[in-house]
């Protein structure tokens, strides 16, 4: 834990009567000691040197416990025993109050020696270069808390997932979070800034304000955003961090794994979906993180906007129709104004033009979807982008086998096409289903259109619709050959 007594062995806090003996670890009362359990104490430490600002509960658990995968309930005890402990509320006296919906704030004045003031004023200004956070997250608060213990485990963390899925901001709401657990800040580099030519590490060494030898001694967090037009140069450059900074942690975005040494690769899902089963009632449709987001974005929009019963199947198809992806979900939203919810349903048809009303604060490639779909589209190959575009004849599931006899031709033979097909599910444009044995590709709605009005516009959609008719063809005769043989054994 990032805490005074770490960096001042000589430091004492003081609040009302106490007096909290850091290196000690010990809380006197005069001269009578406290008893405290040493979990309670490092809550108590936590909030004190956050004095006057609110601590988020996520972010104690994940400082107090960080090897450890804990309840909210253990942390509630803690604070009721805390309490009692202090005689908090006694006399009108109050140490720590809970503010709902958020964490616990310690609200009681803290006197420190002049010592450890400077550092108890540094820790309350953590640095860091983070974008201000304009929206809240919705909808991923398990995953967020999932990652914010594991993390400070971890020394390379990579999350990946398809354009849209909200890879940078599950990365910088995780970073916000840990930023008093690493003494010397949490730093982002965004690398679609940059281009193949760019001196990477000098310009990471540039943002830290540092060079190889101080990095090696410092305690921080780097965010490395968006590798992907940086592949291979950021599986180097990690390794040789990792290597020569023993104290460094990196988080990093991706559409697919570095494959670096200590990489712990975590795959961003889409935001949960409801069943039909599940539109009984409001309450229970909004149990459903796609929908929290929908209503929370079209109530931004639209005052007064709530979600009605016979607005379920509506709502829930929209989310559905857009793969339960957070970017999509808030462009969508973001029109309910304009179209109402049954005129947003019905353009979902185009949703990729539907979509193309973008967020002016944000970076380009996330301010429409199309912009991210065709920002992940130019940096793939040419053969990459030939495959994806041919695959998207297939409007659902196919077997390796189908797309290898429908799509293949002379520059692309059967023996090149399948390393192909799975470079595109590597790099999140393809998902893979497990049936038992066998294994199925699917491309999300939204990556399919986009896939689509790239193959209608190369002029080569009517032949490659012809070898799948064929196909198909030949398939469903040999499903009657089969058939009839079963029939007369």
């Amino acid at each position: 834990m990032n805490s005074l007594n770490d960096l001042n062995p000589a430091s004492v806090l003081r609040f009302g009567p106490y007096a909290f003996h850091l290196r000690q670890r010990l809380i006197l009362e005069g001269d009578r000691q406290l008893r405290m359990g040493g979990r309670a104490l490092d809550i108590l430490q936590v909030l004190v040197e956050r004095a006057g600002r609110v601590v988020r509960k996520e972010q104690l658990i994940a400082l107090v416990w960080p090897t450890s995968v804990v309840e909210e309930i253990n942390l509630r005890v803690h604070i009721a025993a805390l309490r009692r402990a202090l005689g908090d509320g006694e006399n009108g006296q109050r140490y720590i109050v809970n503010v709902p919906q958020c964490g616990y704030c310690f609200v009681a004045p803290v006197q420190c020696d002049s010592v450890a003031q400077v550092v108890f004023e540094s820790l309350q200004a953590p640095q860091h270069n983070l974008p201000a956070r304009l929206t809240p997250v919705s909808g991923r608060d398990s995953l967020v808390g999932a990652l914010v213990r594991q993390l400070p485990l971890c020394r390379l963390m990579t999350l990946t997932g398809p354009a849209g899925v909200g890879k940078s901001t599950v990365a910088l709401r995780v970073a916000e979070l840990l930023l008093e657990h690493y003494r010397d800040g949490v730093w982002r580099v965004d690398l679609a800034e940059l281009d193949e030519t760019s001196p990477l590490l000098d310009h990471l060494l540039q943002v830290l304000k540092s060079d190889l030898p101080t990095l090696a001694c410092r305690h921080l967090l780097l965010v490395l955003d968006n590798c992907d037009p940086l592949h291979e140069t950021c599986k180097t450059l990690v390794e040789n961090l990792l290597n020569a900074a023993p104290r460094l942690s990196i988080l990093a975005t991706s559409r697919e794994a570095l494959q670096a040494d200590l990489e712990t690769v975590h795959i961003l899902p889409p935001l949960s979906l409801p069943k039909t089963s599940a539109l009984r009632s409001v309450e229970e449709t909004m149990g459903h993180s796609a929908v929290q987001l929908f209503v929370s974005r079209a109530r931004a929009r639209q005052q007064g906007f709530i979600l009605r019963e016979q607005d379920l199947e509506v709502v829930r198809d929209i989310c559905q129709r857009l793969d339960g992806l957070p970017l999509a979900i808030e462009l969508a939203a973001a029109q309910i104004d304009a179209l109402a919810l049954v005129g947003l349903q019905a353009q979902l048809g185009n949703c990729l033009q539907l979509l193309s009303h973008g967020r002016r604060t944000a970076v380009p490639r996330h301010q429409t979807l199309r912009a991210a779909l065709d920002w992940s589209y130019q940096r793939l190959s040419t053969d990459e982008q030939i495959v994806l575009k041919r695959l998207s004849v297939f409007r659902i599931a196919f077997t390796r086998e189908a797309a290898l006899a429908v799509i293949h031709c002379e520059k692309l033979p059967p023996s090149a096409l399948g390393a192909i097909i799975d470079r595109l599910a590597q790099k999140s444009l393809l998902t893979v289903e497990h049936c038992g044995a066998a294994v199925r590709y699917r491309m999300l709605n939204t990556t399919w259109l986009f896939a689509r009005g790239q193959l209608m516009s190369s002029g080569e959609s009517s032949d490659v619709e012809q070898r799948r008719g064929r196909y198909m063809g030949r398939m469903r005769e040999a499903s009657a050959l089969q058939l009839a043989a079963q029939l007369v054994e």
